[in-house]
């Protein structure tokens, strides 16, 4: 039981990290209509930033920590031991419950302010938005840094959580999956980002990896994993391009003029008679 539930904390991890990675490139290009395939690279860059800043001298106390683990390892039975360690999964999980909260609630701040007004106004048409003044170069750019900024706070948590950083282990897979979970999700919507992120990151990404492992060829099982996600993004392409959860388009409604009826005037017709 333990297990199960320490798995479920740690599939709770990946959802918010993914829900943040997917807020950053819907800040991108959900709201500006930024093409970032490189999202995988400011994860990278933020979980080496942090893991470059948390070496730094041991301190004296540092070892006390070690031998109440090794203590509590020793004497709490498996059970006990079971509860710890899924205490100490609950309060990770509970950090990046409330990281992703924060990152949730300043996405749909600048969806709704007119900064966001703008970026979406950009994303529609570029050529427009310059025709009234907007400076479309710096919306862009401060689009594109916001959003980066959002995936490195993925990143950290990520290398905080796994407590190591492998190069190769991140790819452009990963940078699949994000996108993925957008695009299915719905893009311009961050509970579309949520919702692509549970049905991407979470069920087809973690799915596919309970399936037997062939020895002959040990990479199947990822490319299957690959076909299976880009088959559900063709699939939500042709049946519902907007996604599971699409952006809500802002509705005007005209306001229809009162037609006061009047009376038509007749003008008597002035005939010049000749005397």
């Amino acid at each position: 039981m333990g297990i199960i539930l320490g798995y479920i904390s740690t599939l709770g991890v990946y959802f918010c990290i993914y829900n943040i990675f997917a807020f950053g490139l819907n800040i991108q290009f959900g709201y500006t209509g930024i093409l970032d395939f490189t999202v995988i690279t400011f994860m990278a860059m933020g979980g080496y930033m942090a893991g470059v800043a948390s070496l730094g001298p041991e301190q004296p106390g540092s070892g006390i920590y070690y031998v109440l683990g090794l203590i509590a390892s020793r004497r709490l039975r498996s059970d006990y031991l079971a509860i710890v360690t899924l205490a100490a999964g609950s309060i990770v999980l509970g950090l990046c419950g409330v990281i992703m909260a924060i990152c949730w609630l300043v996405a749909n701040r600048i969806y709704r302010s007119t900064f966001g007004r703008t970026m979406r106004a950009i994303r529609e048409d570029l050529d427009v938005a310059e025709a009234y003044g907007k400076h479309t170069f710096r919306v862009r750019m401060t689009a594109m840094v916001t959003g980066c900024i959002f995936v490195g706070i993925g990143g950290v948590l990520t290398i905080w959580f796994i407590t190591a950083l492998a190069p190769a282990g991140w790819g452009t897979s990963e940078t699949f999956v994000v996108w993925a979970a957008l695009i299915v999700g719905g893009c311009g919507n961050n509970l579309g980002a949520v919702v692509g992120s549970f049905l991407v990151a979470v069920l087809f990404n973690e799915a596919t990896r309970f399936l037997p492992a062939i020895p002959a060829f040990p990479s199947l099982v990822s490319e299957i994993r690959n076909m299976c996600i880009g088959g559900l993004v063709i699939l939500t392409l042709w049946f519902r391009p907007q996604g599971v959860v699409g952006e809500r388009k802002a509705r005007f409604f005209e306001v229809p003029l009162r037609t006061e009826s009047r009376e038509q005037v007749r003008v008597p017709a002035v005939v010049a008679s000749g005397s």
